[in-house]
């Protein structure tokens, strides 16, 4: 009976070798130097050879299934679970999903190549280069964070595209604070930092780009030359005040903490958003809640030394009046300001007294409210149409006091008096003669 076997190159050269010793031209310790097994070994082989043949020399694993393969039902489910619900996560995030979610659990690399095999691809088509200099991480808690927004369409096509701005403390790679917004703006990071002073502490230093928010574009004036003190915008006004250090990088490169976050989350959050059907902005930020304590579970790692740097919120600090924004105007004649577009008139002072000419404070805070303050003393505040966070240049107050109306025409008025006749003056008046006498023709004689 013929049996067809089919070697590799390593069972060929055994073959060749297993002959000669057979044929008496090598002995079995030559045999064993030239393969490079052991003596024993060889032996064995060559009693396989002379039972079974050039067959003996094949493992006798070959043609037969494997005993740990996944089962044909199982594969028929991944296959269905991919095409219908998570084609578009990729090999690690999906052996999670499947885990936690359906019960099957296999490795990364099995489920990769049933993918592949049934034509499905991995979505993410290009690797991340990598960076081949990495600066170390420090050693605590709150010493360093990443700060950043990032649009995108988070709702895909069942709501409008938002930006969602985050922290990432570079000690632990946790996320912090994160939070949504319709664009990328300072209000944004002011409600981001007041999370984290008021849960976690104040940071000691923030790590941000280049964005006009931390660095304002305007040219310093004659007496921030003098002084050697740059514009700032309204958040690095706030951070100043609360003794942060800015560090703007230069390069997206230099805090690729957070872009990698951001990738990541682009891949797991709108997948998480997509499953709770969130399609307005207050609907995300409730799904980002639920979301970021798993997702720190999974991702953070303990820092080189668990002490946090974080600094206590002082006591003697109110929110309202720290996180908020700050600007400054001057009283016209009429004892009104301009904001925004919008007049707004402030309430004369005790004994009636004017503000005209005089310079004021505005603080427009989080919750929308706009408050005027003269040598620290609040003057006037003003309720906005909509509250929430304030959007820069917009603000619509509720109400108004209206102007004092004008008084009807009394019935009583006296009569207006009848116009005067127009007097001409006659040719001799006064008015007419010349302001300069002409002087007398002397006689000709």
């Amino acid at each position: 009976m013929n049996i067809e076997v089919t070697l590799t190159i390593k069972e060929q050269k055994r073959l060749k070798v297993l002959t000669d010793v057979e044929a008496g031209r090598m002995t079995g310790q030559e045999a064993a130097d030239g393969l490079d097994l052991s003596l024993r070994h060889v032996r064995r082989l060559i009693a396989s050879f002379r039972l079974r043949g050039a067959a003996g020399l094949a493992h006798g694993n070959r043609g037969r299934p494997s005993p740990r393969r996944i089962p044909q039902a199982t594969r028929h489910k991944i296959l269905a679970l991919i095409e219908q619900v998570y084609r578009d996560y990729n090999d690690h995030h999906l052996t999670e999903v499947l885990a936690e979610d359906h019960g099957i659990t296999l490795s990364r690399s099995s489920l990769r190549s049933l993918r592949r095999s049934a034509g499905l691809g991995t979505p993410r088509k290009h690797r991340p280069p990598k960076h081949r200099s990495r600066r170390p991480r420090f050693p605590q808690p709150g010493m360093l964070l990443q700060i950043d927004g990032s649009p995108h369409p988070w709702l895909e096509d069942r709501g409008p595209d938002l930006c969602l701005i985050a922290a990432i403390d570079d000690a632990t790679s946790q996320v912090v604070a994160a939070i949504f917004r319709e664009q990328e703006d300072a209000a944004g990071y002011f409600l981001l930092l007041r999370q984290i002073s008021l849960s976690l502490g104040i940071p000691l230093s923030l790590y941000a780009d280049q964005h006009t928010i931390f660095q304002s574009p305007k040219r310093p004036t004659l007496a921030q030359e003098l002084a050697g003190e740059p514009p700032r915008s309204q958040f690095g006004r706030l951070v100043d005040g609360l003794h942060i250090r800015l560090i703007r990088a230069l390069s997206p490169q230099a805090k690729g903490r957070i872009e990698r976050l951001f990738g990541t989350l682009q891949d797991r959050l709108v997948k998480a958003l997509r499953q709770a059907r969130a399609s307005n902005l207050d609907q995300a930020n409730l799904v980002l809640r639920r979301f970021l304590p798993a997702f720190n579970r999974r991702f953070a790692r303990p820092p080189a030394k668990p002490d946090p740097a974080y600094m206590p919120w002082p006591s003697s600090l109110l929110p309202q009046d720290v996180f908020c924004f700050h600007y400054q105007r001057t009283v016209a004649n009429d004892n009104t300001i301009s904001f925004a577009g919008h007049t707004l008139p402030i309430p004369p002072g005790p004994y009636g007294r004017s503000y005209a000419r005089k310079r004021v404070q505005l603080h427009h805070d989080l919750e929308g409210r706009l408050t005027v303050r003269y040598q620290d003393q609040p003057l006037a505040t003003f309720n906005p149409l909509l509250p929430g966070p304030p959007r820069v240049g917009k603000f619509t107050p509720a109400h108004l006091p209206s102007p004092k109306p004008t008084p009807p025409p009394s019935s009583r008025a006296k009569p207006l008096p009848a116009p005067r006749p127009h007097n001409i003056p006659a040719p001799d008046h006064p008015w007419r003669r010349p302001l300069i006498a002409a002087k007398p023709k002397k006689p000709p004689w």
